[in-house]
């Protein structure tokens, strides 16, 4: 294969974890097995050309979010986080009811809800049919589409310019990666802005978060790789700021014209003195996450052996890809419970636990309850406090196995 952003064939292997089912695909019935559920290899490389870390094998995203369980509504963190951020380009910008926002992959407008209450116009661009659904309930006007160039020159005709461009947690989704970038140049206008946060690729390599690799997530970036694919697609890199939502992510400013600020400037400067533009911080990465996967199985697997049962919480990618690339099945960890009513009920993929409301902890208690969001274990930590008072404790696998 070719580099999917800059088309070099320079590649080299940084991580693999086998054959995976997709992570967010839960199940409604446990399958034959004569017909078992589809698996996909994912393996991560790195281009030696444009610093680009992407995985090699890309699934058809109408089959990863034409119907999507993730309701980005569901984490108080993360709605603090939007809303705090909202606030902040209204101001910073200048945004009022004359301006228009533009969201790719609006989710359920958990975002574009708090420019709506200020009376700014907005739109959503959301390629799952049942949360667009939802967004439009909560008043956010919301187009079924995927963004990208086609979609961007769609809404330009139409008069619709945007003035902010929203691209939460997307970018790394996105197949045809220069065409999304190539529709933020078309629906921007000359003096707007687009605001991009992604995870960042430097936190992943340095929490060794090997459990936010799945097929969604074709890229991994760093400000290095992102800043060469806008200047490739004639877009400017404005400013960067580093993100604790999510592990770890950079958010990112980009406009028409100008030039690097400061921050972003000297965060350029420090991935390379990490080494984030060579393949040796990648390998070192690799390594370590062989450590967690080594040392999780081996620590649940004693403590069922010394007779304690243990659940999980939180029915998300992370915990998708931790029980698939660690083999942890039923026998080590009996099911996972979830706040989102949305996946209640169903099944993990691949390793087929039962997925329960969180009052399952009492009415069924294990003595042990693993984080799979290691990102929000603080949240989850207050909410299960009831748990912990009665004698349960936590194990956070992430960025080294914990019992809390």
């Amino acid at each position: 294969m070719n580099c999917r952003s800059c088309g070099s064939n320079s590649l080299d292997p940084v991580i693999s974890l086998g054959d995976m089912p997709l992570a967010n695909g839960l199940l409604r019935e446990i399958p034959a097995s004569a017909r078992p559920e589809p698996r996909y290899p994912l393996n991560v490389v790195f281009c030696e050309a444009c610093s680009m870390v992407q995985i090699t094998d890309i699934v058809s995203p109408p089959a990863l979010f034409d119907e999507y369980v993730y309701f980005s509504s569901t984490s108080r963190t993360m709605l603090a986080h939007v809303e705090a951020s909202a606030n902040r380009l209204i101001g910073d910008l200048g945004l009022t009811d004359k301006s228009l926002v533009v969201e790719a992959a609006s989710n359920d407008g958990y975002m574009l809800q708090y420019f709506v209450r200020r009376g700014i116009p907005s739109l959503g661009v959301e390629p799952a049919k049942n949360i667009a659904e939802e967004a439009r309930r909560r008043g956010v006007p919301t187009e079924v589409a995927y963004f990208g160039q086609e979609t961007a020159l769609r809404l330009f005709r139409e008069g619709r310019h945007a003035d902010l461009f929203l691209a939460n947690n997307v970018l790394a989704h996105v197949p045809d990666l220069n065409g999304f970038v190539q529709g933020i140049a078309t629906i921007l206008k000359e003096d707007g802005a687009a605001v991009i946060e992604a995870p960042h690729v430097g936190e992943m390599v340095r929490q060794t978060a090997f459990d936010t690799i799945y097929h969604e997530h074709i890229f991994y970036f760093s400000l290095t790789a992102l800043e060469r694919l806008l200047r490739r697609n004639g877009l400017v890199l404005s400013d960067a700021e580093a993100l604790p939502i999510h592990g770890g992510s950079v958010r990112i400013t980009v406009r028409k014209n100008g030039q690097a600020s400061t921050r972003a400037r000297t965060m350029l400067a420090g991935e390379q003195a990490l080494g984030l533009d060579r393949i040796s911080a990648y390998r070192a990465f690799s390594g370590a996450a062989d450590k967690v996967r080594d040392s999780l199985k081996r620590l649940l697997g004693n403590l069922v052996k010394d007779g304690k049962r243990v659940a999980g919480y939180g029915a998300a990618a992370k915990a998708a890809v931790m029980m698939n690339a660690c083999g942890i099945g039923r026998d080590l960890v009996q099911y996972v419970v979830d706040a989102s009513s949305h996946k209640q009920g169903k099944f993990m993929p691949g390793t087929h636990q039962p997925i329960y409301a969180p009052e399952r902890l009492q009415s069924d208690p294990p003595d042990y309850l693993v984080i799979f969001p290691w990102n929000i274990r603080d949240e989850i930590m207050r909410q299960e406090s009831g748990f912990a008072a009665r004698g349960g404790k936590f194990i956070v696998p992430i960025p080294e196995v914990t019992v809390v």
